[in-house]
């Protein structure tokens, strides 16, 4: 646990060191934040002034909820195992003495400790004061909303890793990572709520984990799902990370032979 802590804070501190990228996404995290805050009223207020669940206010919050989170969670790209493994360099992390998997997911965790108030808190502060905020007045929500987080963050960690480790088979994989973002950004709530969603549509999405990535935490934190219902969300999600953080160790375990097959 102590060599996990490490690299907890040693991700931390490197990515403290981007200030200005920091700025410049908090910027365009509440640029963004407008205008899919404006979109959700919109489409409520065309709606008859609610649509399931969301009234305006209620919209609103989930859409800068979501622009918050998606700096931590980690949305659109992570490709620094990818690399490593097209260089080479992944030989030298197998030569530590540490789990590589757990090694990554301690650097991914602490990236987004550091970003969660720099790039999240700009959009909830513009957001409570052009729309205002429908939050929880108690601490329980926030206390599970802090879990959901964190389980959200690690889960997105286990995704991307299984999306860098076709490195070993493929020489240019841009495509599947586009691939996967554009997938994750419909199914994990991104650009709607999942629960606008048709039922063929959220019966797909709940097959995946993606909205445990952004969905599931903004349900806890809002208070939308309370008590054992906030408990089974929290369930799924750390289902979802149990499986795709094993699917990834069997899978980089297989990689690996096959790169010391190619390296001779």
């Amino acid at each position: 646990m102590r060599l996990f802590a490490t690299f907890v804070v040693l991700g931390f501190r490197r990515w403290s060191t981007y200030r200005l990228a920091t700025v410049a996404g908090a910027f365009t995290n509440t640029v963004f934040g407008l205008i899919k805050a404006s979109i959700t009223v919109g489409a409520i207020g065309a709606a008859g002034g609610e649509l399931a669940g969301y009234d305006a206010v209620t919209g609103a919050t989930y859409a800068w909820l979501v622009q918050a989170l998606v700096a931590p969670v980690n949305v659109f790209q992570w490709s620094e195992l990818a690399y490593r493994v097209r260089d080479g360099d992944v030989a030298v992390d197998l030569a530590r003495p540490a789990d590589p998997q757990l090694m990554y997911l301690a650097g991914f965790l602490g990236r987004a400790a550091f970003q969660f108030i720099p790039r999240g808190a700009p959009p909830l502060l513009t957001g409570a004061l052009v729309t205002g905020l429908a939050l929880p007045a108690t601490p329980l929500p926030y206390l599970l909303g802090a879990v959901s987080m964190v389980l959200a963050v690690a889960v997105s960690f286990g995704c991307w890793w299984l999306v860098n480790l076709v490195a070993f088979w493929v020489i240019e994989m841009r495509g599947i990572a586009t691939l996967y973002v554009v997938s994750l950004s419909v199914l994990s709530g991104l650009i709607i709520p999942v629960h606008w969603f048709p039922p063929w549509l959220a019966t797909l999405a709940a097959l995946t984990p993606f909205p445990s990535l952004l969905q599931a935490p903004v349900d806890v934190l809002t208070a939308r799902v309370e008590g054992t219902a906030a408990l089974g969300v929290l369930g799924v999600q750390a289902a979802w990370l149990a499986g795709v953080l094993l699917l990834g160790r069997l899978v980089f375990a297989r990689g690996t032979r096959k790169l010391v097959v190619q390296g001779g």
